[in-house]
């Protein structure tokens, strides 16, 4: 499967500059993972909005990746989990800029 985003490049740089953009301010911690990246978020209700919205949106133009999105109960922390076959921890990197 081909690794790359099916925006335009008008879109894509308005969408890094708005969505991705939010999201990595809020980013607490960031691991490796095999195929992909973890994301640690706080756990307030805004964040896991905004990465609900990433995630109905990326899963349009970027149908590699897989996604896991872990919640506490007590709001303490939220988790996002970017994974997907080979070559998708580099096009995180370079295209998402995470």
């Amino acid at each position: 499967m081909e690794l790359s985003c099916k925006l335009t490049t008008p879109e894509f740089r308005e969408r890094k500059a708005t969505v991705i953009a939010s999201l990595k301010q809020h980013i607490l911690e960031k691991r490796a993972l095999e195929n992909g990246f973890a994301f640690k978020f706080p756990g307030t209700d805004d964040v896991l909005d905004e990465l609900i919205a990433f995630v109905k949106t990326e899963r349009e133009c970027c149908v590699f990746f897989t996604f896991t999105i872990s919640v506490s109960g007590d709001k303490s922390e939220t988790w996002l989990e970017l994974t997907g076959a080979d070559g998708v921890k580099e096009f995180i990197t370079s295209e998402l800029g995470f």
